[in-house]
């Protein structure tokens, strides 16, 4: 953002926690850009290495990614151009090269946006508190001084194509060519799966899977003509769903507009929830991990996750781990803790062997697997793991957040219940028969409320009576 009396670059708007994210011509321009990428640099302190830049199917990703490599190469870096990624591809890239990179996209956002996600080598993530605000800050004093200053090198830019690395890496990581034949619709909503999955799961790349891919919105296209490529909202699922119907299919997947997160829909066209996917991929993971000889392996799951994760991590001999909502968090504790995968709520699931990053086609891939190798239908199969029933996530605009909250808990007091304040406020009844959190939005007047009970007459009496506390 500039002010047209001083020129005063400040970009507070467009960087966030953990990437950048601002409207294309406004908050996120190539002048921008090219300061960004090179404070990049300088701040990792990447003068003299490689960095590897790419973009998905925005109409403003290419110019902004030429932009990014060079301000990055007036600072004295190589840039390798990776052209249409999506970001879980950005993520393989780190981690196989060992180098740090960007990616432009804006996930789920509309056309107008665009945005930055940036990884250090091996794929570690960068937010505000390991060096975002420093390019941030760097970034904007290129752009007050009016130039960027050169290196005594100036680093080259190529080309350098990931795809089928990527795809055969995966391809490695899930064997699926002994999977019974399955007929798989997939929305990729105009976004990057449309790249990827002909890649991974068709035959594009690599030898065809017993799979018959049906495609919904495969042409890239950065306007999203069809439906917004945001699956968390149930209406950007209705066209996969009725087309999972009509095609008599097995399962449905779609993915978000950068093809970091999948949702899964079963053969009735109804969802299957992210926890349940998240309790699929855990036992395959357990299993996989305690034949190769580690005793015990750690699930990480955040606290929105239903309560059916961890018991099962524990059945199946695993470790459970809670940890708050948000993937910086859920990347460091898969660090900390030697974790072989984490899930969350919102569909992100993040793997040690992908260098305990997120990606929705891997999470995919395992889904697949576990239907391919039984003869059941995926509404059977995800029963398994969907034993209590959750009230999806509930927004109370309200300005008052801990007054609300306070009330809450007032009115719950008498109860034989727990209370810990992890991430919001989670309250669980001691007996079993149920839990909820309430959590205030940092950014909007929202308070948000997740239930989930053992039967659906619980989950609805919670759920109401925590409502008419909060909107009171």
């Amino acid at each position: 953002m500039t002010s047209e009396q001083t020129k005063t670059f400040d970009l507070s708007a467009s960087f966030k926690a953990y990437d950048v994210r601002g409207i294309v011509g406004e908050s996120i321009t190539a002048e921008i850009v090219e300061a960004v990428g090179a404070a990049f640099v300088d701040v990792l302190e990447l003068e003299g290495q490689t960095i590897l830049v790419g973009g998905d199917m925005r109409p403003s990703s290419p110019e902004f990614a030429k932009a990014f490599a060079d301000g990055a190469a007036t600072r004295g870096a190589d840039v390798k151009l990776l052209d249409l990624i999506s970001t879980d591809e950005l993520y393989f890239a780190c981690g196989s090269l060992n180098a740090a990179g960007a990616t432009f996209t804006a996930s789920h956002n509309p056309a107008e946006y665009n945005g930055i996600k940036m990884s250090k080598a091996g794929a570690q993530p960068i937010s505000s508190e390991s060096g975002l605000k420093e390019i941030q800050a760097l970034a904007e004093q290129y752009l007050n001084e009016g130039s960027i200053p050169a290196a005594p090198a100036r680093g080259l830019i190529g080309v350098h194509d990931v795809l089928k690395d990527y795809s055969e890496y995966l391809r490695q990581l899930v064997d699926l060519s002994g999977s019974r034949p399955l007929k798989v619709v997939v929305d990729a909503g105009n976004g990057m799966a449309g790249l990827t999955t002909p890649a991974v799961l068709g035959n594009a790349l690599l030898p065809k899977l017993p799979f018959e891919i049906i495609p919904l919105y495969f042409e890239l296209d950065g306007s999203f003509p069809n439906h917004p490529a945001n699956p968390l909202e149930p209406e950007n699922l209705r066209d996969l769903q009725a087309a999972v119907i009509k095609h008599g299919a097995d399962i449905g997947l779609a993915f978000d507009g950068d093809a970091d997160r999948c949702f899964v829909i079963d053969e009735k066209g109804e969802p299957v929830s992210p926890s349940a996917v998240t309790g699929m991929v855990a036992r395959r993971e357990i299993a996989r991990a305690q034949g190769q000889g580690e005793a015990t392996p750690t699930i990480i799951h955040n606290l929105l996750t239903s309560r059916a994760v961890p018991e099962l991590v524990e059945y199946d001999g695993g470790r459970a781990v809670r940890t708050r909502v948000g993937h910086s968090f859920i990347k460091a504790v898969m660090a900390e803790e030697g974790a072989v995968f984490g899930g969350e709520h919102s569909a992100h699931f993040y793997f040690r062997d992908f260098w305990n990053a997120d990606t929705g086609m891997l999470a995919a891939m395992h889904v697949l697997a576990a239907l391919g190798e039984q003869d059941g239908p995926l509404s059977e199969l995800g029963r398994e793991y969907e034993p209590y029933v959750s009230s999806g996530e509930i927004n109370s605009e309200i300005e008052d957040k801990a007054g609300a909250v306070e009330r809450v808990r007032t009115d719950f007091a008498a109860e034989d219940i727990t209370v810990d304040t992890m991430d919001g406020s989670t309250f669980t009844a001691n007996d079993g028969s149920f839990w909820f959190n309430l959590r205030p939005s940092n950014t909007e007047p929202f308070l948000r409320l997740n239930v989930e009970a053992t039967d659906r007459a619980m989950m609805e009496r919670v759920r109401d009576r925590v409502l008419s506390n909060v909107r009171r």
